[in-house]
This record gives C-alpha cells, sequence and structure tokens, in this order.
C-alpha cells in the first residue's frame, strides 16, 4: 500500500488547524475588546447615576451655580443623544470636565464643602472617575492586541476573510494628556 497520500493531507490538517487556532483566537479577542467597552459603559452609567445628587446637593447650598449646573444638565443630555461612538466619547468627556469644574466651584462655598452628603458624593465620584480610567485602559490594550493580530500574518488573511475589522481606540484626542491620570477632587 502506497502512504504517500498521507503527507499532502497531514499538511492539510496541519493548516486546517493552524487556521482554525487563529481564527478562534482573533474571535476570542473581538469579544474581549467588546466586553471592555461595555465596562466602560457600565462605568459611565454609574457617573450618570450619581449626578442628579452632585446636582441637588449643590443646587441646595449654592442654588446660584446655575450656570455650572445647567452646563452639566446640557453635558448629560449631550451623552444621551450622540449619534455614533465617537461623539459619545467627546460628550463622555465634555461631561467630565464639567462635573470637575463644578466640584471646583463648590468648594468656594464653606457650607457646601462642610456638608457630609456633599463629600461622600466627592470621593464617589473620584472613585468612579479612577475606574473609568482603568476601564478605558484596559480596552485601549485589548484594542491594540485584537488590532496586532489582525495585521500579523496569518491573521490578516483570516480576518479579512472573516470579516473582522480593525477597532478604534478610546482616544481622548487633545485631552488626553490631561485624563490619562485620574481626576483629583481636593478635600
Amino acid at each position: 500500500m502506497d502512504w504517500t497520500f498521507l503527507i499532502p493531507l497531514g499538511v492539510v490538517v496541519v493548516v486546517g488547524l493552524v487556521v482554525l487556532g487563529h481564527y478562534n483566537r482573533m474571535i476570542a479577542l473581538d469579544e474581549r475588546c467588546a466586553t471592555a467597552l461595555s465596562d466602560i459603559d457600565v462605568q459611565l452609567k454609574h457617573r450618570h447615576s450619581v449626578i442628579p445628587s452632585l446636582v441637588e446637593t449643590v443646587r441646595g447650598i449654592a442654588g446660584h451655580e446655575t450656570n455650572a449646573i445647567t452646563a452639566i444638565t446640557y453635558a448629560r443630555t449631550a451623552v444621551g443623544r450622540a449619534a455614533s461612538e465617537e461623539a459619545r466619547h467627546s460628550a463622555e468627556m465634555e461631561l467630565g470636565q464639567r462635573i470637575t469644574f463644578l466640584v471646583q466651584q463648590a468648594e468656594a462655598y464653606p457650607d457646601l464643602a462642610a456638608s457630609s452628603h456633599f463629600r461622600d458624593l466627592r470621593v464617589e465620584l473620584s472613585d468612579i472617575e479612577n475606574r473609568i480610567t482603568a476601564s478605558r485602559r484596559y480596552y485601549n490594550l485589548t484594542v491594540d492586541e485584537f488590532n496586532a493580530t489582525i495585521r500579523q500574518f496569518p491573521g490578516n488573511l483570516i480576518g479579512g476573510f472573516a470579516r473582522l475589522d480593525r477597532r478604534s481606540r478610546f482616544d481622548l484626542g487633545s485631552e488626553r494628556l490631561l485624563a490619562d491620570e485620574p481626576v483629583a477632587f481636593r478635600f
């Protein structure tokens, strides 16, 4: 019996296993990116749930800071109305800046700064911002790994066949240097 047909069959099996392994890895990385992005969304939603308490606390003690309160309200609405992922990221960045500004403005009012509720909100916001920063960094790392995988051989061939496109990083643009460090609230 002639066993020479086993050599091409073995090559086909090995190539098939390599392709299958790379494809499964790329799908797993794509899912990890989606999970990391949803983690960012969870943290952002948590921040959104704290905003009404912050606004009402400031309004109750320093009600004449209506410009800062109104700016937060508009920024929060802009996040909800964002049509694209890039627009939402930009709106979230604006909202974070507005929150930081309101907290800094509110510290000029001794009654508000002495309020235990306001202090608790500042601590919670600081914690939320730290978690958002950590989630954003993890997402960017997973996106970098995914993008590198679909650019390398044989991932570029398999990714093209599977219609896997490069993912965008959660980039903050010109505000990146400011946002790489967690927001620090003065106590």
